[in-house]
């Protein structure tokens, strides 16, 4: 192997591309065969082009306070086409299962009075809101995006790590890490069928002009964002520019009448779905926090009396609470009637007395989150804390046995990362994101690979340090690209025969960096 491969060492953890030391598993033998012959000062360079392009380009998030380029390492994420079909089936289960609770949780509560989910679990919940009661979607959907967090053990298989329905976000980095890579290694994108990420914002687009209230035949979207302070900003305003639509502030809003209107400069324009990116507590100052400023005074109501959808819809916390997850397998079930497609990490729940007390025993063997964190934020990692971080758990935990949830370790599966001039092994997660139009959930091929960076780290989230990769689902052999079927359409005739194969155009887009440079000696 080539100088930047030399010290790779593979851990118990599964890894991504090595089966074995230096024989890459069949789906990334073309990305070794391409990065081993790359001398370490030319990945480097690559490594810098590729955070200028991002700092050129905005594609920052807020860390420590500080604007910064998001993190893109330059080697992708390849999934083969069985394995996606394996995610795309479990995502789009779940997504499922998940809206069936909502609807319930906030109508007949069917699944509590058949004592699937204790009613204290859902009720005392910070996510569930009584305010959300009795708000009946057009469409019948208020998951419009969810985020579903997965990892894979060290078997191979994946498992969901979490569930996102409130704001999840990311996408944007999706659609970047794509665009800049197929930038960076041109050649080696054009060598693989990979199924394409950047139709995402004319599928949520479709999704939310469909979740219009009822007997408006030409909705007016608004993407709603808390303002430049916040640290997906970037990702609020590439969404409303790619769509097409307005990017709003709370103060652009007003509500009368159970109404909303935007703000503009021909006046006010009647708004019939916000896309909001605000979290609940913030959204309406009339039903939740009085002291928001970033929000739209009435909007609650308006949604209840079916004059403007608001997507996500209020209250989806209710879901995606930590301890609600440990639910889901039976929310599946009960709702569905079905088995689980991809399984939960083993969780416990801390309501039995007995379990507790084993739990408090075992924390420097156990990973302890927070039912209602987010971004990484509050979770123990039992192994890595020192004995300090202990005692303040244990006291915690035993105070309020409610607000968390104990988790086996898992030893989340690594991928060839390029720091410090070589390629080392990270951890990774993945975030594939789902766009439910009611009619059916649309998995985007491919979601956000999250990189820990520092050596040994566990938590992937941006807000704590974390990078990303391009995640390259490979199409089906017998699934036609949308670029392929273009060209077939023009007819056999409008192609250089060279490029034809069976019908098919070939996706080779020219040289890779290394033939250039070839070319341009000769």
């Amino acid at each position: 192997m080539a100088d930047v491969f030399d010290a790779y060492t593979l851990s118990h953890a599964w890894d991504e591309m090595f089966e074995a030391p230096g024989t890459p598993r069949r789906a990334y033998e073309r990305v070794f065969a391409a990065l081993e012959h790359l001398d370490p000062d030319e990945v480097r360079f690559r490594a810098e082009q590729v955070a200028r392009a991002f700092t050129d380009g905005g594609v920052t998030f807020a860390f420590g306070g500080e604007e910064r380029p998001f993190p893109l390492d330059l080697v992708p994420r390849v999934i083969a086409a069985a394995e996606w079909d394996e995610i795309d089936r479990g995502v789009r289960q779940r997504v499922r299962a998940l809206e069936a609770f909502l609807a319930d949780v906030y109508g007949r509560q069917s699944i509590l009075a058949d004592g699937i989910v204790p009613r204290s679990v859902v009720l005392t919940g910070s996510g569930f809101h009584r305010a959300a009661h009795g708000i009946d979607p057009a469409n019948g959907v208020r998951v419009h995006v969810a985020g579903i967090d997965l990892v894979r053990d060290v078997d191979g298989r994946f498992r969901v790590l979490e569930d996102n329905a409130r704001v999840p976000s990311g996408v944007s980095y999706v659609i970047e890490n794509r665009r800049i890579t197929a930038r960076t290694f041109p050649g080696l994108f054009a060598e693989h069928r990979v199924r394409p990420v950047d139709d995402y914002p004319a599928r949520l687009l479709a999704a939310l002009r469909a979740a219009a209230p009822a007997g408006v035949h030409d909705p007016v979207v608004v993407v709603l964002t808390p303002g430049v302070a916040n640290s997906a900003y970037f990702e609020h305003a590439l969404l409303a520019r790619q769509m097409g639509v307005e990017l709003v502030e709370g103060r652009d809003l007003s509500c009368s009448g159970n109404r909303v209107r935007m703000r503009t400069t021909a006046g006010e324009q009647p708004v019939h779905v916000v896309y909001r990116r605000i979290d609940d507590e913030y959204l309406d100052p009339l039903h939740f926090r009085p002291d928001s400023v970033i929000g739209c005074p009435g909007i609650l109501n308006a949604a209840r009396a079916g004059r403007v959808t608001i997507a996500n819809g209020v209250g989806c916390g209710a879901a995606d609470d930590k301890l609600t997850y440990t639910y889901v397998p039976d929310f599946i079930r009960y709702y569905l009637n079905e088995e689980p497609v991809l399984d939960n990490v083993q969780t416990y729940r801390l309501d039995d007395p007995e379990r507790l007390a084993w739990v408090l025993d075992s924390l420097a063997e156990l990973v302890l989150k927070p039912v209602d964190g987010a971004g990484g934020k509050g979770i123990v990692i039992g192994p890595q804390a020192d004995e300090r971080t202990l005692i303040r758990l244990r006291a915690t935990v035993a105070a309020d046995p409610r607000g968390w949830i104990a988790q086996q370790p898992v030893a989340l599966s690594t991928s060839p990362t390029f720091v410090s001039d070589r390629f080392a092994p990270r951890h990774i997660d993945l975030r594939p994101f789902a766009v439910n139009s009611g009619d059916d959930v649309w998995v985007l091929p491919g979601g956000l690979t999250r990189v820990a960076l520092p050596e040994g780290a566990l938590v992937v989230n941006s807000s704590q340090g974390g990078g990303s990769k391009d995640t390259w689902v490979l199409a089906d052999a017998r699934r036609r690209l949308p670029r392929e079927a273009a060209a077939a359409e023009q007819g056999r005739a409008a192609l250089p025969p060279s490029v034809v194969r069976e019908g098919v155009a070939d996706r080779q887009a020219g040289p890779g960096p290394a033939e250039s440079a070839q070319q341009q000696q000769q």
